[in-house]
């Protein structure tokens, strides 16, 4: 039997036309699922007995299972889930004022080997699916009290969400369709570490969610190292695409830009970052490293940090320092690692 969630909406619509059952049963179907919770297609009384019958025959409803949650004294919370086949994902909820953001992952591990990702140590298991993909959305929506429900979603957690493709565009597509998740593209925030040809691929899938990118240095010599991703997609490559990338009216690249002391930190990575970015329309988010045991990294100073944003500033960027969120419950940036992957 097939999972229906994360199930693309187009392929139920063919799916339905070969049973001869009327399309708009289709968006009836998603509201059920996505709208109003159902787990059971005998709930889905606006439907005929032998329309449920079929539902019932072919596919199930099931989410991952929450196993976990930890909580951090700033209230971001850490949610350990367990897969069909014990695999283990992260995803965490964070409260702020206006919004609470849910950062869901898309691979279990990952192969990108970044040195300052807790996640890149682990290497990668395997994929999610769409299912377990936006399933932790659902799971996490499901136990929160309706004012603490999700309004923001970033994929940056677990894994590379391009390296994932096909489930994380089927995900995202339900994400945005109003008759299944129905959330705005603008409250979804896509990171990426610069997988140049899926980006090529992914700017033609008109989904239009927020697009950040994982840039963490300015000379090639430090990213390749920091990096390897960066050995296949070097800077100017990739800034290339990024330069390329259609943007709706005042939408913004966002740069990602984790702080390494010592490493990517220096006055002069601050004059190069802002010569680089020349052009492209952003907003550049910093990130003092967050530490995890065996790192080889520190993060740096904070007044490093400050003099690193005021300089990019003084070239007229936008330009964020965001603050830690869960970082005693290992729930911050770079920190996500399942359990029993970090101990295997």
């Amino acid at each position: 039997m097939i999972n229906i969630i994360g199930y693309p909406e187009a392929r139920l619509a063919l799916l339905f036309s070969e049973w001869d059952e009327k399309t708009y049963h289709v968006r009836q179907v998603l509201n059920w699922i996505y709208h109003h919770g159902a787990e059971d297609f005998s709930v889905m009384t606006n439907l005929s007995k032998s329309l449920r019958a079929k539902l019932t025959d072919y596919f199930f409803i099931g989410f991952p299972r929450i196993e976990k949650k930890t909580v951090s004294k700033d209230g971001t919370t850490k949610y350990l889930f367990c897969l069909e086949d014990d695999s283990r994902i992260e995803s965490v909820w964070i409260p702020d004022t206006g919004r609470k953001t849910l950062c869901i992952s898309t691979q279990v591990g990952c192969r990108l080997a970044c040195t300052f990702c807790l996640t890149g140590t682990l290497g990668l298991r395997r994929n999610l699916t769409a299912a377990e993909f936006i399933g932790q959305y659902m799971a996490v929506n499901q136990v929160l009290p309706e004012e603490d429900r999700i309004t923001n979603v970033v994929i940056m957690g677990m894994g590379e969400p391009l390296d994932n493709y096909e489930p994380v565009v089927d995900g995202l597509r339900l994400m945005v369709s109003p008759e299944a998740m129905a959330i705005g593209n603008r409250r979804i925030t896509l990171s990426t570490s610069g997988l140049v040809d899926k980006l090529e691929k992914f700017q033609d899938e008109d989904i239009h969610v927020n697009l950040a990118v994982s840039l963490n240095a300015t000379e090639d010599s430090t990213r390749d190292a920091i990096m390897p991703i960066n050995k296949k997609y070097p800077i100017r490559v990739l800034l290339e695409r990024l330069r390329q990338y259609p943007l709706k009216k005042r939408r913004r690249i966002t740069f990602e830009y984790v702080l390494l002391k010592g490493v990517n930190d220096t006055p002069e990575d601050a004059v190069r970052l802002a010569k680089l970015l020349k052009g492209i329309p952003c907003k550049i988010n910093l990130i003092a490293f967050n530490g995890f045991e065996g790192a080889d990294h520190q993060s740096p100073s904070r007044a490093n940090v400050l003099d690193f944003q005021n300089y990019l500033i003084s070239k007229n960027y936008t330009v964020f320092i965001r603050k830690p969120r869960g970082d005693d419950v290992l729930g911050a940036c770079g920190q996500l690692a399942a359990e029993t992957l970090a101990v295997s």
